[in-house]
């Protein structure tokens, strides 16, 4: 049986968890293991988020839920003192016109995260400290109550800036790759009783795609079942020890089951 492995990408300092990966301060140089670079505007949703803490600076992806939250895993905001996130522009580095940088300190985290066995529950909300204007190039999620497309065999894809490989870093433009969704019972015989309902897994469309150190809280994406657009189903949440370029499934966690929380969390913390 195979240990889940926090895939939340560390840029200066071990954190308190005891699986996150240590990464030298460097200029992004690699991509989404087996992905392609995405077209300006393809993911308008896509968050770059720097999550500060008293131990360093650490990496995630996220995703815009409305005009004043992100939407992102667990690990991406437990123990933050404060966030920069950007939005709208593919590239992290460059002179892009359509990027917006914005500060926040307000998150939220599912109140059943487990973040030291199962990462059962991988999902928290960052509170913007103001909304952000919506463009071309910055647009909300979308994403359905209930009756998410995840069985066997869908095709779904996830974006993100982290490592092509195990000893990869960031990269400086996004990247997506093509996966599938795999049986919750396959999975299960990967991860064991660390494996829950509210999780999902997923394996590469042709080899060993998936995502890497860094790409954590980015938005698995499927077709909507009746109409011509995307919905988020998954965050990315874990991997396997045996690391990014394996053939091992790699892991989100569901967002129909902790709907009712996303929309509760917005709801009861709308006033500024």
């Amino acid at each position: 049986m195979k240990f889940l492995v926090l895939t939340l990408l560390c840029l200066s300092a071990v954190s308190a968890l005891s699986f996150l990966r240590k990464l030298p301060n460097s200029k992004p140089g690699a991509r989404i293991v087996g992905g392609q670079q995405a077209s300006p505007g393809q993911f308008p949703w896509q968050a770059a988020i720097y999550k500060y803490t008293a131990d360093g600076r650490y990496f995630c992806g996220g995703t815009l839920f409305n005009e004043q939250w992100i939407l992102t895993a667990g690990q991406c905001v437990i123990d933050a003192t404060e966030f920069t996130i950007q939005l709208g522009s593919n590239q992290l580095d460059s002179t892009d016109n359509n990027r917006v940088v914005l500060n926040a300190t307000t998150y939220y985290v599912h109140p059943s995260f487990d973040p030291t066995v199962s990462l059962h529950f991988d999902i928290g909300m960052i509170k913007l400290s103001s909304p952000v204007t919506l463009t071309d190039y910055i647009q909300p999620v979308r994403m359905l109550e209930s009756m998410s497309p995840i069985y066997k065999g869908v095709s779904v894809e996830t974006a993100g800036w982290g490592q092509t490989s195990d000893n990869g870093d960031l990269v400086n433009d996004l990247n997506y790759v093509q996966l599938k969704i795999i049986a919750n019972a396959e999975c299960k015989t990967y991860y064991g009783n660390q494996f829950w309902g509210t999780m999902t897994c997923t394996e590469g469309s042709n080899y060993n795609e998936g995502f890497c150190f860094g790409d954590v809280g980015g938005a698995l994406l499927a077709d909507v079942p009746v109409g011509d657009y995307k919905i988020q189903v998954g965050i990315s949440s874990f991997i396997s020890q045996n690391g990014c370029e394996s053939l091992d499934p790699t892991g989100y966690t569901r967002v129909d089951g902790p709907y009712s929380w996303i929309v509760d969390t917005i709801r009861n913390n709308s006033i500024v």
